[in-house]
């Protein structure tokens, strides 16, 4: 039977045998990741346990899967099951981002190499003006699909708490670049007609008529960053046309989308012009 050793390990000696670096284990102990069993009141010098080990290893994995620090914190919380399941989860989405990376990088591919804009049929349509009732926030890319989610369930209540319905499918408006490190904003609207007073985040405007370019495409088409391609196409066709941007492009929801298959119509992606 192997005995675990009470005596102090220094941290060099601790380094060395969990594989960690001096600075991670600074930066662990900053952290409260993994903090030394003893350190000296004169030097400063850490000490850690041999039973320590254990943790230090757990950590240097989730490490390697790249796990952010404050992730790491929360599995250490945890125990058995639990632990390997908050760990199969944050894997689960590092796997879904690299299958979004990978259509990005072919999107790039075809983009840099000129391919794509052909694919889809360009038209245009004058659109009426008309009241709408909106929602705007500031956003990152990783909460867009949620916030596009609860704004359009508010909107329609707040319709419905008034006796009123939606005149026309809902769209969003985006008015500034949505990425990693661009947060909009962004605008979810819903036409209606009506009377209806603000409220909160509630906005009603009126939107005057205009011309659009628009291209419609599929369920499936909506993914991103597949539907980057669409937005490419309409740009184009206004560059080619000698047209300008009026304001700015919307994704318009013509669909209910827990209706439609994947190869459905669903969206346009069109831009306003003069």
């Amino acid at each position: 039977m192997n005995e675990v050793s009470i005596l102090p390990i220094s941290i060099g000696e601790f380094a060395r045998r969990s594989r960690l670096s001096l600075k991670a284990l600074r930066l662990y102990d900053a952290m409260g990741l993994l903090l030394p069993a003893q350190v000296d009141q004169t030097s400063g010098y850490r000490y850690y346990l041999e039973a320590q080990l254990e943790r230090a290893k757990l950590i240097g994995l989730l490490r390697q899967l790249e796990m952010p620090l404050s992730r790491i914190a929360e599995v250490l919380e945890l125990h058995g099951v639990e632990a390997a399941q908050a760990i199969a989860r944050y894997w689960s989405l590092v796997e879904g981002d690299l299958k979004t990376n990978r259509k990005l990088v072919h999107y790039l591919e075809d983009y840099l190499g000129g391919k794509g804009e052909s694919m889809y049929e360009i038209q245009t349509r004058e659109v009426p003006q008309q009241k709408i009732v909106g929602i705007q926030r500031h956003v990152y890319v990783k909460d867009l699909s949620g916030f596009i989610a609860e704004a359009g369930d508010e909107l329609l209540k707040q319709l419905a708490q008034a006796g009123l319905r939606g005149s026309g499918p809902a769209f969003v408006i985006y008015h500034g670049q949505i990425n990693q490190d661009s947060n909009g904003p962004v605008e979810v609207c819903l036409p209606f007609e009506g009377s209806l007073e603000p409220t909160g985040q509630i906005r009603l405007r009126l939107e005057l008529a205009h011309h659009e370019a628009f291209t419609r495409i599929t369920k499936a088409q909506v993914e991103f960053p597949g539907i980057l391609k669409a937005y490419d196409a309409v740009e184009q066709w206004l560059k080619d046309q000698g047209k300008g941007m009026s304001d700015s492009p919307r994704e318009i929801y013509f669909a209910r989308w827990d209706k439609i298959g994947p190869d459905d119509p669903a969206c346009d992606i069109a831009f306003p012009y003069a």
